[in-house]
């Protein structure tokens, strides 16, 4: 049986990092490294990602935590998983450079923030010889000051959406070194048959009942008060189900004063698909979004999305044309989308219809796939 990460690279015609692939435009070693590797987005997107790579002919480890989803997930689509302690920045920093040594890698993406710090530290000693790319999947929180140092220690720096390019820029980081790569959907995935049990208990655990609609929030904790606050304005009585949230006080308070309403949190589970087909209608709350991998499924399965107009939803939502943005943390805005997308059947499957087309043709996985690539070569050329 393969080990998960070989110990050794017998067969290599170039130095890691040292551009002979690049130059070459063959394949790649490629280390995509998180702390984080739970139940996100972002999770679902690196898994993808790395699958795409590895189907293009590229060799890929997912450096993670070994007890992660993303290490489950990685495993269960047959990829190499590097098992790594992430709790401290030193220690991290020296054992990504034995691997990326030890493996022949030729870039390593960093997506999270603590192997971020592990890279630059790598960097800056002198001993990681491989490309060094830093993928950015949020709107940056980070102090202008790391973000500036990684704007130069990372030989390029990829923004999931232009918002979050723009906020790099504005915290210091050098523009010449970003490029923007939006997110893409695994359309292989998300199109697969949904087995009727798994169906059922999704309407069990959302609470569905098919004489009122389902209005349905994908995502960990993301502002999803806002929605529930709104439903006091909403005269027609619908269920509310927010899948990958826990029940806190907060929102079994909101959810106790709409007593006309149902509304039923859903802890995360590693496959949300059955969920999408009770939604009317999916909706997006969060304040801060770089390019959310939810919405982009919800959109590709051909529903209609109301979403705030903050961070990358703008690059994914044409307000009007393929969806519903909303100023953040309005929740009379948000009572006013969903009462109109509710009463007028014909404008949500216009809106679903033209949100099908817009993420199949424009955020395809394959589209994320290459561009990717074109940057790691970008950073590889950098380096040398």
């Amino acid at each position: 049986m393969r080990s998960p990460v070989p110990s050794s690279r017998t067969e290599r015609a170039a130095g890691p990092g040292d551009g002979g692939a690049a130059a070459g435009g063959g394949p790649l070693t490629i280390l995509h490294l998180t702390h984080q590797g739970d139940g996100a987005g972002s999770t679902v997107s690196i898994a993808a990602l790395a699958a795409a790579q590895r189907d293009a002919g590229h060799r890929v480890l997912v450096g993670c935590r070994a007890e992660s989803v993303l290490a489950a997930t990685a495993r269960a689509a047959g990829l190499e998983v590097a098992p790594l302690v992430f709790d401290r920045p030193a220690p991290l920093a020296r054992a990504i450079v034995r691997l990326a040594a030890t493996e022949g890698v030729d870039v390593v993406n960093s997506h999270a923030a603590r192997d971020r710090a592990a890279c630059r530290l790598a960097r800056l000693s002198g001993r990681l010889a491989a490309a060094c790319v830093m993928t950015r999947r949020q709107m940056p929180r980070s102090l202008p000051v790391s973000v500036l140092l990684n704007g130069f220690v990372a030989d390029r720096t990829i923004a999931v959406s232009r918002a979050v390019a723009r906020a790099l820029v504005r915290r210091g980081a050098p523009p010449w070194r970003l490029s923007v790569v939006p997110n893409g959907v695994d359309l292989a995935r998300i199109d697969r048959a949904v087995p009727g049990a798994a169906v059922d208990t999704a309407r069990v655990l959302a609470g569905w009942r098919p004489w009122r609609p389902t209005v349905g929030v994908v995502a960990r904790r993301k502002d999803q008060d806002v929605l529930l606050r709104c439903l006091a304005a909403l005269e027609r009585p619908v269920t509310v189900a927010l899948v990958g949230v826990a029940a806190d006080a907060e929102l079994r308070a909101l959810a106790a004063a709409v007593p006309r309403h149902g509304v039923r949190c859903v802890p995360f589970r590693p496959d949300v698909l059955a969920f999408y087909r009770l939604f009317d209608v999916a909706v997006l709350p969060s304040r801060g979004e770089g390019l959310s991998q939810a919405l982009l499924e919800a959109m590709a399965l051909g529903l209609p999305v109301v979403a705030s107009r903050a961070g990358g939803n703008p690059d994914l939502i044409r307000h009007g044309e393929d969806g519903w943005l909303v100023a953040p943390r309005d929740a009379a805005g948000f009572a006013a989308a969903l009462d109109r997308l509710l009463g007028d059947a014909a404008l949500r499957r216009a809106l679903g219809d033209r949100a099908r087309r817009t993420a199949r043709e424009r955020f395809p996985m394959a589209r994320t796939a290459a561009l990717t690539e074109s940057t790691y070569r970008v950073a590889l050329a950098q380096r040398r």
